[in-house]
Order: C-alpha cells, then structure tokens, then sequence
C-alpha cells in the first residue's frame, strides 16, 4: 500500500513537471522526483529481501527475483543476490566473468556480471564457489536470448573459494550413483535440488490435505515393543553392547576369583558378628559400648560392598560375550535399559489407531526403519512413512481417502514445482508430467484381487511373459505384476482390493468368505505398490484368534486389544511410503536418490 502511494505522488510530481511554465522550479521538481522514484526503488527491493536475510545482507533470492515476468519488472533496481556458481566465462580478454548462479530456491540460474574493478574474474569463476553481490539488475543484449534478465555487481559482499581442481560436484552431468558417493554435496546438483523441492512440496501438500481434512497430526513413538507388520526384520535398541564393551576390557573372571571373593565376604560377615559380640559384652559399660557400636556401621557397609561383589561376580560368570542371560541362555533383557526387547519402528499405524479410537481422524508423518538386507531400488532401510487412521470409516472410506491424497499432492507438485517437473522429464523421465497430469485429471480404476489374479492369467494366455509366471490366486503380486496392471492393463492408477489373508497382516478384517481381508493396494505405474491399507479389524475374537494363529505374544499387544475390549469402533487406514511417491512423481527410478541421506546396508554416510 505504501509503494501504491508513493507511485500516485510520483505521478503527480511528473504532471506538475509537465505543466510547469516556470523555469526556476523546473530543477526543484526534477529533484524531488528522482528522489521519489530512488525511494521507491528502495521500498520494492526491501519488500522482495528474505525476512530472514535483513541484518545482514538484505538478500533476494533468485527465484523472487524471476518472479512471474522473467525479472523483468526489477530491470534498473539495485539489490542483493547470492548462491553458489555452476558455471564461469571470463569475457573481454579479462575484463569481467559471467556467473551462472543458483541459491536453491529454483532450477533457474541467475547470471551475475561481474567486471574487473569489482572482483578479479578469475579468482570467482570456478564451480562451487560461493558469492554474494550487489548490484543493478539490468536486460541483457538484444542478442543473447538465453537471459531476460542478469545482475550487474556493483560489490561483492562475500566471496567462499572453492579450489576447482578437487571440488567432486563438476559441470558435467554427474551420474546419481556417483553422487550417492557424494552425499554431502549431492544437493548443490540440479537434480537433487529439484528433487528436493518436488519432496518439501510434497510434505507440505501432506500435511495441508489432512489438515483441511480435520486429521489431527500425532506423532507416534520410533521406540517401540511392538511388530506392527510382524515380519521381525526389525532394528534393535540395547544399551547392553556397550556395556559388554567396557567388560572385554577387564581381566576374565576364574572360578578362583569368585571363591576369594566369597571368601572376603564370609570374613566380613565374621568381623560383624565380633563386633556384635562387643557390643553385647560391653553392656554396663557406656564408654565401652559406645565405642563397640562406633565399629558396627563400617563393618556393615564393608559387608554389604563384600556380598555385591560377590553378586556381580556371579551375574558376569553367566554371561556370554558380556551379554546377561537367563536361566535358559536366553538374553536377560530384564538387565537392558527398557526392561524388555525393543526396536525401532517399522510403522507408527498401531499407536495411531489409539489416537483415532479417541480422536477419530488421525495422522502420523514420520521416519520408520526396516533390517532388511536389500540392495534394491525399492528398498531403504530408514524411509518415511504417512499413516492416516479413521474411526467410523470402512474399507470403501480409506480407498476414497487415499485416492484424494494422491491427486491433491499430484495438484501440488503440478502448481508449485512445474519448472522443476520440467528439469527432471527432460533429463530422466519424459513422461512424468504426463503421469502426474493424468492423475489429477481422472479417477483411480478399481478392481478386487480376484479379478486382477484373473487379469494377469488372460494376459499370459494372450503371449505375456513376466519373470515369475506362477500366477495363482493366493500368490503376493510383484512389483511387475502390479506394474502391469497399472501401466497397461488400466493405464492409470487402479486400487486393488480384498486380498488373501494368509499373504496380509494380522490387524486387517477378515471378510464374510473366510479367505480374504479388507483390504487395498493402490498401484501406480512405475512404481508398483504405492500405498496399502485396510479396514481393521475391530472385532476382539477374530483379532485374538489370527494373532494366536501368527504366534503372536497377546501380553505384548495386551495394549492393542484393549482398544477392542472398551468401546470398539469400526476403523480403517492405511500407509505411503513417502519416498514412493516422490519416485512416482519425479520418474526417478532408485529409491536412495529421491531421500537427502539415504540407508541401506553398508551405508550410513551423511
């Protein structure tokens, strides 16, 4: 509003300019309108500096100033701008260097001029270099059509030198499997940048959807007792290796050692009972007895110091590697930090269901983690997962739910991220605009399991090959079954339901037939499995019966019955993988580059 007002008094001083017929005042109103405009310029660079770049710099960033006409409204501005350089030309036999410049805020460079007598060319120009400057933006020559607009420094601010003969990240395309070597500076590639803002959109459209939904965001524990998918490939927390640590490095307990030690505390136990002996010897005698009774509390303690030792002589003498056991040589977790077995997470679903049992819509966005030894695309042993729970809601209510997720996310990413969509379709997958577009613009096809199986059977009697061509009903579908069915069969996205129940989890309600469960796959082409969900199972002797079934421990889900034991509810869910869905939208085809610091065995860099 107050550039709005500043414009219109620059309007007027330029009327009055223009009917002036006085001579003298012409030069007054000539410098109070360069002033105005000055003044102008300043508020509209300050309304375009990072908030949070103000003490020092004032810094614009890149994709501010692109804006939505190229930067073209800024031309004859002066501001600050800043990033890292991708590329360096010294031009004019030295006389200035074009910086190719990028701050991450967007796939577009900004390409900063710098002459001579503002910073030597050549000491700025290499890759990876980090600079700040000020200066004017300006349109460059008529001739070069590359750039609408480009930043004329006027100063540098800041300059980080980086030695280009050992700097990793080149300026030629990098191959992500290199860069997986390079995970620290991965990031500064256009690639992993535009992946990067694909995911922040992403996870903010997430968290929108289900907010605008009335979900409540919970956060459920990484700590946990319990399998949610009871498979047992799970990573385990104990404190008791470290303190296994600091026993290899005493000297082994002998038998011997421990028959000293009891011996050293029968002798204490001795020295006690004479003391006591004084005691009573010394009644009558105050002087005496006063001092007998000085000896007891030494000798007491001395006793008890005695006996603990000789009780942590024999707890060690049982362990194995420094680990306590049990009776049975079983680990004693009892002498572990928590008391018992715990791992980290492989879902957060369980502990959401108690939160919709209460609160009826929930969600839970978090990282969860999964020992299994795979070096796949697919796979990653620290991924993140989204786990909305609804109370009242049945299998048909989840389907519909995840349906609208997906295309609200795809909406997203088409909205806010299209220059970095185009990035990535012309250097990986031509197709996944396309992909995303057709997701938003039609409705997810449906088909129950049963007439997938039979799908799948019709396209191997027509001359379809697939590696596993065992398709029966009652197999778990691969990732290229369920590839086709999405990619060719339906040519979209297609939820898959009621599958067999011996190949679904426990806490999935088993259907009317006796075989199948309620429950749903979303299958998405290039991908595969996307999402799986069910309608759970809310009936407390169907649920304890398969979890006896599954040689499930009912003490340890004791908690997770107790939702069905007071005040059941018919609810449902399900869960994403996050990073599927980036795969999905971005066409990256490995798991491990569409994550900042990806896991997998033998791998934690970062």
């Amino acid at each position: 509003m107050a550039i709005k007002v500043d414009e219109y008094l620059l309007k007027d001083l330029e009327a009055q300019l223009a009917a002036c017929q006085i001579e003298d005042k012409k030069p007054e109103l000539q410098k109070q309108i360069e002033e105005k405009r000055a003044d102008i310029e300043q508020k509209k660079a300050g309304a375009l500096v990072n908030p949070y770049s103000k003490s020092l710099y004032q810094r614009v960033a890149i994709k501010d100033i692109f804006g939505d006409d190229e930067g073209k409204r800024l031309v004859g501005m002066t501001l600050v701008a800043g990033g890292w350089v991708k590329t360096g030309r010294v031009q004019g036999n030295g006389a200035y260097v074009f910086l190719e410049t990028n701050d991450g805020t967007g796939p577009r460079n900004l390409q900063i001029v710098m002459p001579k007598e503002v910073h030597d060319p050549d000491a700025c120009k290499q890759t990876g270099t980090c600079i700040v400057v000020e200066g004017e933006v300006k349109a460059p020559p008529a001739e070069n059509k590359s750039q609408v607009v480009e930043l004329h420094a006027t100063k540098i601010l800041h300059i980080g030198n980086c030695d280009a003969g050992v700097y990793p990240i080149a300026k030629a395309k990098l191959s992500l499997e290199f860069l997986r070597e390079k995970i620290h500076l991965r990031c500064r590639t256009n690639t992993i940048a535009a992946i990067q803002r694909v995911r922040n959109c992403l996870a903010f459209a997430t968290h929108k959807f289900f907010q605008e939904s009335g979900f409540q965001y919970v956060h459920t524990p990484i700590i946990t007792a319990s399998d949610c998918e009871g498979a047992g490939e799970m990573f385990q927390i104990t404190t008791m290796l470290a303190e296994a640590d600091k026993m290899a490095k005493e000297p082994p307990l002998t038998e011997e050692r421990i028959a000293e030690l009891k011996a050293a505390a029968s002798a204490q136990g001795g020295k006690v009972k004479e003391v006591k002996d004084k005691i009573k010897a010394a009644k009558g005698d105050a002087a005496a007895e006063t001092a007998a009774k000085a000896e007891l509390d030494p000798a007491l303690e001395a006793l008890k110091a005695a006996k603990k030792a000789v009780e942590d002589a024999e707890v060690k003498s049982k362990m194995v590697g420094g680990i306590p056991r049990t009776a049975d040589g079983g680990i004693d977790y009892t002498k572990d930090f928590f008391g018992q077995p715990v791992n980290m997470t492989v879902s957060g679903q369980l502990q959401a269901e108690i939160y919709a049992c209460a609160m009826t819509s929930v969600y839970t966005f978090g990282p969860t983690f999964r020992a299994e030894d795979s070096h796949t695309s697919r796979h990653l042993a620290e991924f993140w997962m989204i786990e909305p729970e609804i109370a009242f809601a049945d299998l048909y209510d989840t389907m519909r739910c995840a349906e609208d997720y997906v295309r609200y996310c795809c909406k997203c990413v088409l909205e806010e991220c299209m220059d970095d969509l185009e990035l990535l379709s012309k250097m990986y997958d031509k197709g996944c605009i396309a992909r995303v577009q057709g997701v938003v613009a039609e409705p997810f096809a449906r088909c129950s399991y049963t007439e997938a199986i039979d799908l799948l059977l019709k396209a191997v009697k027509e001359g379809k090959v697939f590696e596993n061509m065992d398709i029966v009903w009652g197999m778990d579908m691969g990732s290229e079954h369920e590839r086709y069915l999405s990619e060719v069969i339906f040519k979209k996205p297609v939820i898959c339901y009621n599958y067999p129940k011996d190949i679904k989890s426990f806490y999935m309600r088993l259907n009317d037939d006796g075989k199948t469960v309620a429950s749903m796959d979303v299958l998405v082409p290039g991908v595969g499995e996307l999402i799986g969900g069910s309608q759970r199972e809310e009936r407390l002797d169907k649920l304890t019966a398969i979890m006896t079934e599954k040689n499930l421990d009912l003490e340890i889900y004791s908690w997770y019955l107790d939702l069905r034991r007071f005040g059941t509810c018919v609810h449902s869910g399900f869960g994403l993988g996050f990073e599927r869905l980036i795969n999905f939208v971005t066409g990256i085809e490995n798991i491990r580059d569409v994550i900042p610091f990806p896991r997998w065995p033998g791998n934690a860099r970062g």
